[in-house]
């Protein structure tokens, strides 16, 4: 009996330790959600901007329903202007313009096509009328849902494609049933227009967010992130085993992990790109693309790092005596390769011609020459070869990484010369003062070369 009444008891029991435990765990988890925004605000306070900008936008299309003599005007088609805002509002210049284009261009001309094929359909007898509609939607819904599979097409035009096909099933199925399918057409292609006009002005006229800048200034970092890691990958690889390693350098060689799952978002971000107009540095018609194969080659110099980072936290290590045979050469590949990824990075960051990273790659080619002239003396003739297999394959991978980087040097001196980067001399001294300024002469620092001083006798 007791046993039965402890089992009844059992379930209320449990009931009333989780409700008793509910506020407790609501307001953790409500502090939890606050401690993630503010973190989200943090990194990137651009978001709160553009949650208010889209708040300010959704206001004012919203004053179609409250302000009765636009009311009246649009009727219960003011929804489209709202709704428009809301899909078509992106974070970046680039995206919300892609969208706005592409609706409002669909819109107008799948409404003009709609009405065309319910006019035509018109001059029919009745029962003919619905088979020639029917007829033309499955045409035209059928052809454009094709066409969205061509790559080009679907890369920057689906979204359009999708409304069109939406916007001319709409108005030819409401249409049979509905006279006044022109004054329809009107007021939603008004509306729309009206939402996406909204739109774009907000977004590129109060803090915008450009897509190009973002692209521009990702592809930078990914090199600086590659430097990185190959500057401290010499010192750790060689350090020797009582030595500690440093949470800077180990932050330092993790950063490059980031840079293999970047090729979505540099595709989204060309795309973006590729409909914003001229703006800060960056002209029109910018060789957007280039920064698709920079990122390419980029990742594929990411990959072997990779695999260098695996060997260097690999629990099998050579030996040593047998590292320490080719630590110079390795170290000095690996140093130089960093000091041409950064200068490439700064030249992106900055847009100049890179100056010193073929002096660099000069060096890092060198090294690499002389690393496989080495390996060919028979350097490990009496060691073990499980021992010498690792060493030799960092060495391998190495000498690939310095191919790489140069593939890289190469396509950066492209996007120079596409994208007409300044010369490192036009830019140090666009930043420099005019010797005369203001009608006052300033004394200049770059006068090279032995001081004479003349002096002048005034007359006798």
């Amino acid at each position: 009996m007791a046993t039965a009444n402890q089992e009844n008891a059992g379930p209320f029991a449990r009931a009333w330790r989780w409700f008793k435990a509910l506020p407790e765990k609501s307001k953790s988890k409500v502090v939890q959600v606050a401690s993630e925004a503010k973190k989200l605000g943090q990194d990137d306070p651009r978001r709160i901007i553009h949650s208010l900008k889209v708040g300010l936008a959704i206001t004012l299309v919203s004053l179609f329903y409250s302000y009765d003599p636009l009311y009246q005007g649009f009727g219960v088609s003011a929804m489209w202007a709202v709704i428009t805002v809301v899909v078509v509002f992106e974070f970046s210049v680039g995206a919300t313009l892609g969208k706005g284009l592409n609706r409002g261009l669909a819109t107008f001309s799948a409404g003009f096509l709609g009405v065309g094929a319910h006019r035509l359909a018109s001059f029919s007898t009745e029962r003919s009328e619905p088979i020639l509609l029917g007829l033309s939607v499955f045409v035209l819904a059928a052809a454009v849902t094709f066409i969205r599979f061509f790559p080009r097409m679907k890369a920057r035009y689906d979204y359009g494609l999708l409304i069109f096909i939406l916007t001319f099933c709409l108005i030819c199925v409401s249409g049979y049933r509905d006279d006044e399918v022109l004054d329809i057409t009107h007021k939603r292609l008004s509306t729309v227009l009206i939402g996406g006009a909204t739109t774009v002005i907000i977004c590129i006229f109060i803090c915008p967010v450009w897509a190009g800048h973002d692209l521009h200034n990702l592809v930078a970092t990914n090199l600086e992130k590659l430097g990185s890691f190959l500057e401290g990958f010499g010192g750790e690889y060689f350090r020797k085993s009582g030595d500690s390693e440093s949470k800077d350098n180990k932050s330092s060689l993790e950063g490059y992990k980031s840079v293999l799952n970047s090729k979505s978002t540099e595709e989204s971000w060309v795309n973006f790109a590729k409909w914003e107009p001229r703006h800060g540095r960056f002209r029109y018609r910018h060789p957007w693309d280039q920064y698709l194969k920079i990122g390419t080659l980029t990742r594929q110099c990411a990959y072997r790092i990779e695999d260098l980072n695996n060997y260097l936290n690999s629990e099998i290590q050579a030996p040593l005596e047998i590292r320490v045979k080719i630590q110079e050469l390795c170290t000095k590949m690996s140093s130089e390769s960093s000091y041409a990824l950064k200068e490439l990075a700064l030249a992106i960051r900055e847009m100049i011609r890179p100056s010193t990273a073929n002096a660099h790659i000069a060096n890092s080619k060198v090294a690499a020459k002389n690393l496989k002239s080495l390996i060919k003396t028979g350097l490990w003739r009496d060691a073990d070869l499980l021992e010498i297999i690792p060493t030799a394959t960092v060495a391998s991978i190495l000498i690939d990484v310095v191919a790489c980087t140069e593939k890289i040097a190469e396509s950066v001196h492209e996007l120079a010369s596409l994208a007409h980067f300044k010369s490192a001399d036009v830019a140090i001294a666009a930043q420099q003062p005019q010797p005369y300024q203001q009608g006052k002469l300033q004394p200049s620092s770059k006068i090279e070369g032995p001081h004479h001083v003349i002096k002048i006798d005034g007359p006798p």
